[in-house]
């Protein structure tokens, strides 16, 4: 006779630990600004999350969480810094996305093509909310311009 207590766990730590011992935990690297940034085998599930709400927002706290999960806290301020503009977030934020998941398989030309056929996609479109611009990023970050 059986316990009707006892029950079978599926022990999801385990077998992850197993998945990524056979997994590199690094993959491509990029170099923006004289810094490189090493992207992770796969996406961390923050940036995924925050993947969706970001595309439809123009906050630039939702973009910097986004970024953080992958570059860091301080990136997308960098950036600005930098100033890059908004069709070179987007094209980086496509290629890492990409490399990412295979290193090499989409190409930085590649990336800019994408984001700018998506862009064209897009044109039209009633009530889109602005895209941030160095500047607004700036402004969010406190920092004087």
């Amino acid at each position: 006779m059986t316990d009707q207590h006892t029950r079978q766990v599926s022990d999801f730590d385990e077998f992850f630990a197993e998945e990524q011992a056979t997994e590199p935990r690094f993959g491509a690297v990029l170099r923006l600004y004289g810094r490189e940034y090493v992207l992770p085998t796969s996406l961390p599930l923050l940036f995924t999350l925050q993947m969706e709400r970001v595309k439809h927002s123009s906050d630039p706290d939702d973009i910097r969480r986004l970024l953080s999960s992958l570059f860091g806290p301080r990136a997308l301020d960098e950036w600005a810094e930098n100033g890059m503009q908004d069709d070179q977030l987007g094209i980086v934020l496509i290629w890492s996305a990409a490399n990412s998941r295979e290193p090499g398989c989409l190409s930085m030309r590649e990336a800019a093509e994408l984001y700018y056929e998506r862009e064209a996609d897009q044109e039209g479109e009633q009530g889109k909310a602005p895209r941030p611009t160095p500047a607004t990023i700036k402004a969010a970050s406190g920092k004087p311009s």
